[in-house]
């Protein structure tokens, strides 16, 4: 269905926003995936906002996504997007992470800085302080505490991110050592003893990124799957078995929008053996946070067909044929 959109709150400021939009001829398109029976379903396509990045919010009826600058609410019910009416936020980017409160969410803004605000409407509270310091949110922790984000010097996007690990009410950052290559996306595992990302740090090959996961604190760094192409942001459902990444290309540098990609479903002690493939046109913004439903049952993805290439149309399920 088309997405209508509607209650556009008046604290968003659309002229604020230098992010990433629609080319003329695309469109976004939320899907659904049911590893369990191979169903995958397309919730919604719009042609005004470019959405990314599901969350999927406790009580298993809507997603979270971000579009223009601002986050928004999908009913899963017609797909009807709702913006929530956030007061003090910057624009925002799509690294967001829902609380286990189930009230708040916390977010990365453009300005670099992180931010928790409620999911209900009102104003965000400002967490971090470090105007020379961009934080990119990926992970709270199941009890509540700890943030995990990869930091940049702001504006400096050549030099490889650095994991660390906040106290969700503020206070000292600690770095978590997961090597010289660059990371990204840290989560933590269901259980909390474990961060799951990407990092180049196993290869010499330019952005060859690959899944690992480090103790939460800091020790036992390893590997969880040797690869030829470019794997990033590895996700555990939050019940369950299992797992997922997004992989790219062999020689893609970063993770860029545009791609044809696959979004690998994987029982989560083997990240190699896929049990369900899915090809289609995304990359940025597919699944760049944890899109599981708290069912662990049910995985929410993005893709950006083009109209006038049949080639980026559509959801292929590579084990089902």
């Amino acid at each position: 269905m088309e997405a209508p959109l509607t209650d556009q709150p008046q604290s968003h400021d659309r002229s604020l926003w230098r992010g990433r939009e629609l080319r003329p001829g695309q469109q976004t398109e939320i899907w659904i995936a049911e590893p369990a029976t191979g169903r995958v379903e397309r919730l919604l396509g719009s042609r005004e906002v470019l959405l990314e990045a599901p969350n999927w919010l406790a009580s298993g009826d809507s997603l979270i996504v971000n579009g223009d600058g601002r986050l928004w609410r999908v009913d899963l019910a017609d797909g009807k997007l709702t913006g929530l009416e956030l007061d003090g936020l910057p624009p925002v980017n799509n690294d967001h992470v829902l609380h286990p409160d189930g009230e708040t969410i916390v977010i990365s803004a453009n300005d670099g800085q992180l931010y928790r605000a409620p999911l209900a409407g009102g104003p965000a509270e400002r967490i971090t302080d470090a105007p020379d310091t961009a934080h990119y949110l990926h992970g709270v922790s199941p009890d509540g505490l700890e943030l995990a984000y990869v930091e940049l010097p702001r504006g400096e996007f050549g030099v490889p991110g650095r994991l660390a690990v906040l106290p969700v009410a503020g206070g000292e950052r600690r770095l978590v050592d997961v090597g010289a290559g660059h990371c990204d996306g840290p989560e933590y595992s269901p259980d909390g003893e474990w961060l799951l990302l990407n990092t180049e740090s196993f290869t010499e090959q330019p952005g060859h990124a690959q899944l690992a996961r480090v103790r939460r604190n800091g020790t036992g760094f390893e590997r969880l799957l040797t690869s030829d192409r470019v794997d990033w942001f590895p996700h555990l459902a939050p019940v369950g078995d299992l797992g997922c990444y997004l992989s790219f290309p062999a020689g893609t540098l970063g993770h860029p929008a545009d791609h044809h990609v696959e979004l690998k479903v994987v029982r989560a002690g083997d990240w190699s053996r896929a049990v369900q493939h899915l090809a289609f046109f995304g990359g940025q913004g597919t699944i760049n946070v944890n899109s599981w439903a708290p069912t662990g049952d049910r995985l929410a993805f993005v893709a950006y067909p083009l109209d006038d290439d049949p080639r980026t149309q559509g959801v292929t399920d590579r084990l089902r044929g």
